[in-house]
């Protein structure tokens, strides 16, 4: 079975929960926020979910947590929160405690469609492909417009061997506003995989076209490096 490459969204229910960039400030020392009850809650939770969002991308998921803790301990009915700390117990390696910040977020907030494509995302890391399926299919309904969602859904797809249905699924990414290299290689992979090998070259390279030469050390372009690698060396054998 392929590796399942997943890509998680945070979309958020609405403005006054947003992920939001940090006001431009001096540099302050790095501890976790002392949280002040009153009219400046809002924007004291705005820092707070901004800073654990930036030590996300950071690598630092402890204090990413942490932040996360602070706000739900705030504001415990607020599905958003659980959701993204969630996302960051599932990148530290800990899908248990992301699988039970899912489901208390979709508990909160049966709409919130995030959160069945994240859990999809771990019921598709531990192999329970119908489960995942039945999730992503859930936040499509809720959103349609989220062209994450329809490829990691895609991938599922194609692990099970279902490259129409995977396919159909990235036409429809694409559609939507995928970035054209992150979908051309995906797809690519896809057909590469039916036996369409005419229509793997052709995604394969314009995947291969977009990506600039700074990012020829990204993971997505080492894959479709590989995967055309593989592709053509029977061909020039």
């Amino acid at each position: 079975m392929n590796t399942h490459t997943f890509i998680n969204v945070n979309r958020q229910e609405d403005q006054n929960i947003q992920w939001l960039p940090m006001p431009r400030k001096k540099q302050r020392p790095n501890h976790l926020f002392k949280l002040v009850p009153g009219k400046n809650q809002q924007y004291s939770d705005q820092r707070l979910r901004a800073s654990a969002q930036r030590k996300a991308k950071q690598g630092d998921y402890t204090n990413a947590i942490a932040l996360l803790t602070q706000l739900i301990c705030l504001h415990p009915n607020r599905a958003v929160d659980y959701n993204n700390r969630g996302l960051i117990y599932f990148q530290s390696g800990q899908p248990e405690k992301a699988l039970a910040d899912y489901n208390k977020a979709l508990e909160l907030n049966p709409q919130l469609d995030s959160a069945y494509n994240n859990r999809a995302n771990y019921y598709a890391s531990v192999g329970k492909l119908s489960e995942a399926l039945a999730d992503y299919e859930q936040a499509i309904d809720l959103n349609p417009g989220n062209f994450r969602t329809w490829i990691n859904q895609a991938i599922t797809f194609r692990e099970l061997g279902l490259h129409d249905l995977a396919l159909e699924n990235f036409d429809m990414a694409l559609i939507l506003g995928c970035p054209e290299e992150h979908i051309y290689g995906e797809r690519g992979r896809t057909y590469h995989l039916r036996g369409d090998w005419n229509c793997a070259i052709s995604d394969y390279q314009k995947a291969l076209q977009w990506f600039s030469p700074s990012d020829s050390a990204s993971s997505m372009s080492r894959k479709v490096e590989t995967w055309m690698n593989q592709l053509l060396k029977p061909l020039s054998a």
